[in-house]
């Protein structure tokens, strides 16, 4: 290997450390948050996915700096509730936004009597 080579190799990480530290004063997330960001993405995920009272799919979840957001419809205040009572037990976890929106059965079908 000659000297010029290693020169390159040496300066990636120097670059990669300069743009995370970079990102820090820009209110941006580091590699290292984002890793753990998707790790709570997807332990709180799980933890939908091995309940039966809540439907995975109907809630989606984001998180930024440990902040978990969670979106989406469900069918009942019981699984509202439970779905951030599951994402606030989640190792990590700093806080958790609840955005869900409650829909009464029967909300999404049009009354041809209106």
């Amino acid at each position: 290997m000659n000297l010029r080579h290693a020169k390159k190799i040496l300066a990636l990480p120097v670059l990669v450390l300069s743009l995370a530290a970079c990102s820090m004063f820009e209110g941006r997330e580091t590699a290292g948050q984002y890793v753990d960001d998707t790790t709570i993405t997807a332990k709180v995920k799980e933890a939908f996915v091995a309940d039966p009272k809540v439907k995975a799919m109907q809630v989606n979840v984001e998180t930024m700096q440990g902040v978990v957001q969670l979106s989406g419809f469900v069918d009942s205040s019981r699984t509202e509730q439970r779905a951030v009572d599951l994402a606030q037990k989640v190792n990590g976890v700093k806080s958790v936004n609840d955005a869900i929106i409650v829909r009464a059965k029967g909300s999404s079908k049009t009354n041809a009597s209106d």
